[in-house]
């Protein structure tokens, strides 16, 4: 039996208008406990304090050949958030950090010529990329959004669900990320990508791009967007489409990186890419100068010495709030 999203259930809508005070961000570093031996007349107490760590995952391209940079170190990563200079504290190249991912999949008529393709290729990135400590889940959305497989590391069973995508009605490209997110992906630890494959259209959603945004970087989570476009898929290439233009915002945001196949042996590259991205990025942790916590959105701007690079990481994130 299908499990379905509530549809927009009244809880939803009041998520979307109070997402402003949800207490998401970086991980939180656990309490320190400290004693000190204190003036005669005053009893020894335990002394906590709590930080707020931000972590931002970050790939670096070869802007000429395109390749992986997996050679850097933590003194060639400059990190600034609202323009001041941060102290990055931990810093590790993540290979084998477990995945949560979620595959959004688009069923609306416009999809209707590609889905087998789509089936075929989805099927096989799942089969290889998926390792022990990993999990999967997969959301279809047309008119409405509809979880057909919740979280899970079994291949198989993703691709029973995968074969059961039909297409029709229209898209709702909006609320499926912020209710994966709202519901799911923010209650997850660790790295976590949504794989959208879209045309980037949205005519059914309720919610708007600006909140889907806000809710992926609330819940820390990285897009990679797979345009089905006459830009992408069987089209030009080209990313001329108002839908491929959204699709290249949401991956630019969130630090992940769109696609624009044109032939069915290119969306199997897309997938292929997605995965050696995933396994190939830095992990730079950092204590906010800011220590306020005003559920702020703050900018995040990271540089590297070397001018023939590329970076992809997410531009920013919201502060917790009391």
């Amino acid at each position: 039996m299908l499990l379905r999203f509530a549809r927009l259930s009244l809880l939803f809508l009041l998520g979307c208008l109070l997402t402003a005070g949800l207490p998401r961000q970086g991980s939180m570093v656990p309490p320190l406990g400290a004693q000190t031996t204190l003036p005669s007349g005053i009893s020894d107490q335990t002394y906590r304090v709590s930080v707020d760590l931000v972590n931002v995952l970050c790939s670096v391209f070869d802007r000429k050949t395109g390749f992986f940079v997996t050679n850097l170190a933590r003194e060639d990563f400059t990190l600034y958030e609202d323009g001041q200079p941060q102290e990055i504290i931990n810093f590790a190249r993540e290979t084998d950090m477990p995945l949560t991912l979620a595959m959004l999949v688009d069923t609306s008529d416009s999809v209707s010529p590609k889905l087998q393709f789509i089936q075929d290729t989805a099927t096989s990135f799942f089969q290889t990329v998926l390792r022990d400590r990993d999990r999967a889940m997969l959301v279809e959305f047309d008119s409405s959004v509809t979880l057909l497989q919740d979280f899970t590391n079994d291949p198989n069973k993703m691709a029973r669900q995968i074969r059961k995508l039909q297409a029709a009605g229209g898209t709702a490209l909006y609320d499926a990320i912020a209710m994966t997110c709202d519901e799911k992906l923010i209650r997850e630890i660790g790295r976590k990508a949504i794989i959208i494959v879209s045309d980037g259209e949205d005519f059914s959603s309720r919610t708007d791009m600006r909140h889907a945004l806000e809710m992926a970087l609330r819940a820390e989570s990285t897009i990679f967007p797979i345009s089905v476009s006459k830009g992408g898929l069987f089209g030009t290439g080209d990313d001329t489409e108002e839908g491929d233009r959204i699709l290249r915002q949401l991956a630019q945001e969130t630090g992940g990186k769109v696609f624009f196949p044109v032939q069915v042996e290119e969306l199997d590259d897309a997938f292929r890419q997605i995965n050696q991205e995933l396994r190939s990025q830095y992990n730079l942790g950092y204590i906010s100068s800011n220590p306020r916590r005003d559920g702020s959105y703050r900018k995040i701007e990271i540089k590297v010495p070397e001018g023939n690079l590329k970076l992809n990481y997410r531009k920013g994130y919201y502060a917790p709030s009391n």
